[in-house]
């Protein structure tokens, strides 16, 4: 399916995907809301938790943003798993979320944090074009969306949050994520098991941008099956971060700004 094209045909469709058992396991009622979202999203806004989990079961599938045998989990593996990351996430700051992809974790936070101001950053138009259609049913006023390499707005923006989901190892995330930083801000990225690893394997790429060592929380505890493991970056020492930051031994871009790319469709 191009960019362009709608998912005309919608429930209809994902027969064909091969969700027609999930469809049966869920009662016909996709994305139906899950008790434990009561948890960790406001009660006046669980039904737009639920629009959103309809729209990902839905919409999501039809254009390829979520794989057709995730329906059944959506809420545990999806939905709840990004909205805990608000544990670690203060209030009334402002927010990127690199790679959105199908707003995991951007739009769920949208949805659990009125207080935020979320920049939703991704390359991809069909990609981008759901994020909005989603930001605009559910009326979320506190999203932007914004169609863009991360480093594309390297030097232009800044933010107290940067996120990211399953967007690449701790080493290159930190490249694309600290020039997007604000001095007192921090990087907060979902991750695995293995973030240990990543960590040691990061070692040169934390000094190269002189980061604080990482801190890893587990988040979630006792409301997900499998809990949420998030690390958080922070500059150093703030006072000394330069704008735009810029690795040891790098170079300030110019003042006419990054070079344009070509965007990928």
């Amino acid at each position: 399916m191009s960019e362009e094209d709608g998912d005309a045909g919608g429930l209809d469709r994902l027969d064909h995907l091969g969700v027609s058992e999930e469809r049966e396991e869920l009662g016909g009622h996709l994305g139906k809301l899950d008790p434990r979202a009561a948890k960790v999203f406001p009660a006046e806004r669980l039904e737009l938790a639920e629009r959103y989990a309809a729209w990902l079961a839905d919409a999501g599938v039809v254009r390829g943003l979520i794989g057709p045998r995730e329906v059944p989990r959506l809420w545990d593996r999806h939905i709840l798993n990004c909205a805990v990351l608000g544990e670690v996430i203060p209030e009334g700051v402002t927010m990127a979320d690199i790679g959105s992809g199908a707003g995991l974790p951007g739009l769920v936070l949208a949805i659990a944090r009125p207080d935020l101001r979320i920049t939703l950053i991704e390359p991809l138009l069909r990609r981008t074009t759901f994020l909005e259609e989603v930001a605009e049913d559910l009326g979320l006023e506190n999203v932007a969306v914004l169609r863009g390499r991360a480093d594309a707005f390297h030097g232009e923006l800044a933010f107290d949050v940067v996120t990211s989901r399953a967007v690449a190892g701790l080493g290159k995330l930190l490249d694309w994520s600290m020039p997007l930083v604000a001095p007192t801000g921090a990087l907060v990225a979902m991750k695995g098991s293995s973030i240990e690893a990543e960590i040691d394997e990061a070692g040169p790429a934390l000094e190269k941008w002189g980061c604080a060592p990482p801190s890893v929380s587990e988040l979630g505890v006792g409301v997900l099956e499998t809990t949420t493991v998030a690390v958080r970056v922070v500059w150093s020492d703030p006072a000394r971060v330069d704008w735009p930051p810029v690795p040891k031994g790098g170079h300030k871009r110019s003042k006419d700004g990054p070079r344009k790319k070509k965007r990928r469709r």
